[in-house]
């Protein structure tokens, strides 16, 4: 049977041959001989929704404006119909009755929708299934995506490529409308008189920790290039909601910018294939593409990067020759002091002279309290401390933290049994610079003469415990040597009741998470490669599953900017 539409008086049915159970729309037919047809899964409850349905309603009233024939029918996710009135309220089109849950049920299933906000787009005529990408379609191509057809996003992205192929400085920042920039003065600056400088198109959202921090160094690179000689200018790119946030960060940039809310800022995004910020990527006198991002660059190596402008091979290895040369003079004193700032702190806040721990192998242990894996990850690292200082007396941790108050510094700190920076120290910013510090918990180990001995202390403390001490390469390289040693006398296959469905064979792995204990391990694996499952040899040996720690303690949200998942917290 082909889809059809069947209505009674008031009441419209539709029904797909495709799906396995109907919708009911109390509206006349009238309302919806359009087609396509959009399914939009969504919940007044869901940021991402509230944040997607705008550009809905503006891509549907801007086809409406031009004649297009376009329907969206809203399937809700919400948990009462209050919700479901003030949401719906706010649509200018159709949705299924909330008290049809059987229905809005049924099309959750028929579409396998798994998350939203979710946006199927169908033929109303023959129940095509245009896509089931729509949000994203939607999101990158607006009106242009129009009527979404496979065909048609395929020549968009032709299209797009095109554009790639004969770049140039006005296709990357102009439109059809707009020939110009603005600087956070008002004036406008014409995009011609950017052809032959190289340019840097930096991603911003205003009031974001990261991008601050960037912008602030770029600022001053930007400055000494200027007053260098070199043809260099930077294009800001706002990600920002509302005009106000903008002109704030705005003010402090001394460069230009896209106008706020201009399309072309939310078509960079796709461009350029935005992953993370800070981002900034350099186009070269050319107008084509040089590097897509340029920003680690200059994380890495700070104010000093300008010396290796423009980023090309031969000026990145004097920057990678000058780091290296600062890393051989790298001392705990040079980590750890900054002029009156020659302490850390014990539990009752007294002051530990750095040069107390000169000569020791010390972990800097950065972490807080409001991230949930650094609290399942402290008893781990409790234990292997006391293990390790039971036989080593040259050894120390000291904790650099990112809680937001003293309180919760407090409270985190007095579960540990070592050394800490004070909260408010301005020495942590630049540790957290100097290594690259993505993600907490993170442990960084300085071996006795000062230098870095590990930059991951984290992975080799969960796979080896306190045998890993001191992590250096060296260490690590006899501890694998007694694994292979072990590894002899194991059985090549087992069974094993957690993974009943195959046997598992033996393999020498890199790094893996155990299935049972769900630690990391490395080295050697029983394993099963159909199934992805992995156990420890002692979990598979010993015929036994640990089970999940528990940190006993509420679960507390992570700030702005950073995103827990697994057993790290990054920033977002």
């Amino acid at each position: 049977m082909n889809s059809a539409i069947l209505l009674s008086s008031t009441r419209m049915w539709w029904l797909n041959s495709y799906a396995t159970s109907y919708f009911i729309l109390q509206v006349k037919i009238s309302s919806i001989e359009a087609s396509p047809v959009a399914l939009y899964f969504s919940a007044s409850w869901c940021p991402p929704c509230r944040r997607f349905t705008p550009k809905l309603i503006e891509l549907y009233k801007e086809l409406a404006s031009q004649g297009k024939s376009f329907e969206v029918v809203f399937v809700s996710g919400d948990q009462d119909e209050e919700a479901f009135n003030s949401y719906f309220g706010k649509m200018p089109w159709l949705a299924v009755p909330f008290s049809d849950s059987e229905g809005r049920e049924g099309l959750d299933g028929r579409f396998k929708v798994s998350g939203i906000p979710h946006l199927v787009i169908l033929d109303a005529k023959t129940g095509e299934v245009y896509t089931e990408d729509g949000v994203e379609f939607v999101s990158e191509y607006g009106v242009e995506a129009y009527p979404f057809t496979p065909e048609r996003i395929n020549e968009l992205k032709e299209q797009e490529k095109a554009e790639k192929d004969n770049q140039t400085i006005q296709s990357v920042l102009g439109t059809s409308t707009r020939n110009y920039l603005i600087s956070n003065k008002g004036d406008k600056v014409p995009i011609s008189e950017l052809e032959g400088k190289y340019v840097g198109l930096c991603f911003v959202v205003g009031g974001y920790g990261p991008v601050d921090e960037f912008t602030a160094v770029l600022a001053k690179i930007y400055e000494k290039l200027k007053e260098a000689g070199e043809k260099f200018e930077v294009v800001a790119v706002s990600l920002d909601s509302d005009e106000s946030s903008f002109n704030e960060s705005f003010a402090k940039m001394p460069w230009l910018a896209i106008p706020q809310g201009d399309k072309m800022c939310e078509k960079l995004v796709r461009y350029f294939e935005l992953r993370s910020l800070p981002t900034l990527v350099l186009i070269g006198t050319d107008g084509k593409t040089l590097n897509t991002n340029v920003a680690d660059i200059i994380e890495e190596h700070g104010f000093e990067a300008w010396e290796g402008f423009p980023f090309s091979s031969e000026k990145l290895e004097i920057l990678a020759e000058k780091a290296k040369a600062k890393a051989a003079s790298q001392t705990l004193e040079s980590l750890l002091i900054s002029g009156d700032l020659d302490f850390v702190i014990g539990k009752d806040g007294t002051k530990v002279p750095v040069s107390e721990l000169v000569g020791k192998t010390v972990l800097l242990y950065f972490s807080a309290k409001w991230c949930g894996p650094c609290r399942a990850f402290l008893p781990t690292l409790v234990m292997e401390y006391n293990k390790i200082k039971a036989k080593h007396s040259d050894f120390e941790i000291v904790f650099i933290s990112s809680d937001r108050d003293q309180s919760s510094f407090d409270e985190f700190f007095s579960e540990m049994p070592w050394l800490a920076l004070p909260l408010e120290d301005d020495r942590k910013a630049f540790l957290k610079k100097t290594f690259r510090i993505r993600g907490i918990p993170s442990l960084v180990a300085i071996g006795p003469t000062g230098q870095t001995v590990s930059r991951d202390a984290k992975a080799h403390l969960r796979i080896h415990g306190a045998d890993a001490f001191p992590f250096t390469e060296e260490r690590l390289e006899e501890l694998q040597k007694e694994l292979d040693e072990k590894a002899k006398g194991w059985p090549e296959k087992l069974k094993h009741s957690l993974h009943e469905e195959h046997e598992l064979v033996l393999l020498r792995r890199g790094t893996y998470g155990c299935d049972g204990c769900e630690e990391m391990g490395s080295t050697w694996s029983y394993r099963c490669d159909e199934c992805d499952f992995d156990l420890h040899p002692k979990c598979a040996l010993a015929e036994e599953k640990k089970g999940e720690e528990e940190d006993g303690k509420a679960a507390e949200e992570a700030p702005a900017g950073y995103v827990c998942e697994g057993d790290v917290c990054r920033k977002a």
